[in-house]
């Protein structure tokens, strides 16, 4: 199969064209610039210089597949960066995948669409999105998959949602970044003691789903990808941290505490019109104050999915370097 991928030079994405390409697939991603294609091409896909938004479908004429990783991961920032890039961009990639005759859109979603601030806890695929989205990347995300699964047409291209919940493991700038930073500087601090439950996705589960979705005859369906298993945000952070040589503070403050001075802090920062983002952030302090755990009975019956990386496994490999891939052919 020739699939294309955006999003290929970032963490979920370079991970992803690794495992197409151990599976035997040509693979062609985007890249915006030449260091981007560079670490595509060391990934092992061919670059296709260009930007979301600006896709020809002759770019992807002869692909059977589009995975869509890219988009734009932040917490803080203007509405307009949000909806340009997860909104438009996935849009015009929609419409160009279909022009160009591709046979399946797989759309690398999460959790956060379905997130305003609450408790997520044990839910499925028929949770519903919130009627008053608070955050600019949950608002964005939603729309982007909405766009996605409405583009499904059984004679045509048929089109899965994948939403895995806090994806880590090696190379991620994000969660496992933050948590190195913060713990080697000293500003680490848990809210309500880290006891909120959550569920976690590890990279390659994550890949797993993608080439289980790629292989699967089903379309405009969601999916909910995660680690077996649930554990509380200390439990996990501080096996991270672990992971990395560091040991995480008990220092502690009521979640509603830091909830209530970040929303004064951004109601601040929008007012004076700072463009970089406040020391405290809604989004952020809700996500680390709220039980987020998800269902994946459904990717498991349809998909025929399961994960290929157990949470010890996946941290025993951070601790001393690359474990056997379970996307590598022997």
């Amino acid at each position: 199969m020739r699939v294309f991928v955006t999003g290929g030079s970032g963490f979920v994405g370079g991970h992803v064209i690794e495992a197409l390409r151990s599976d035997g697939h040509e693979v062609h991603a985007l890249a915006r610039s030449p260091s981007s294609a560079s670490r595509v091409a060391a990934f092992g896909a061919t670059p296709v210089i260009g930007a979301l938004g600006e896709i020809k479908p002759d770019a992807i004429r002869d692909c059977d597949a589009v995975v869509h990783a890219a988009a734009h991961v932040a917490s803080w920032g203007p509405w307009e960066d949000f909806a340009q890039i997860n909104i438009e961009g996935t849009r015009q990639l929609v419409a160009a995948a279909r022009a160009a005759g591709v046979g399946r859109f797989v759309h690398i979603g999460t959790e956060a669409a379905l997130f305003a601030g609450q408790d997520l806890v044990d839910v499925d695929e028929s949770y519903p999105h919130p009627k008053r989205q608070r955050f600019a990347y949950s608002r964005s995300k939603a729309e982007a998959e909405k766009l996605v699964l409405a583009a499904d047409d059984v004679a045509g291209m048929r089109t899965v949602v994948l939403r895995p919940r806090l994806v880590w493991g090696p190379r991620d700038a994000s969660v496992g970044a933050a948590v190195e930073r913060m713990g080697k500087d000293g500003t680490w601090i848990w809210l309500d003691g880290g006891r909120h439950r959550t569920s976690t996705c590890h990279v390659d589960n994550l890949c797993s789903a993608v080439g289980a979705a790629l292989a699967a005859d089903t379309g405009g369906r969601t999916y909910f990808i995660a680690d077996d298993g649930e554990r509380s945000l200390r439990q996990f952070l501080s096996a991270i941290a672990a992971a990395r040589g560091l040991s995480l503070p008990d220092r502690s403050v009521p979640g509603w505490v830091a909830r209530t001075v970040a929303a004064v802090l951004d109601i601040a920062w929008r007012t004076i019109g700072r463009v970089t983002p406040p020391p405290l952030v809604p989004f952020e302090i809700s996500m680390m104050s709220a039980s987020i755990t998800v269902r994946t009975g459904r990717a498991r019956a349809e998909l025929g999915w399961r994960p290929v990386r157990t949470v010890a496994d996946g941290l025993e490999a951070l601790r001393t370097g690359p474990v056997h891939n379970p996307h590598e052919r022997p």
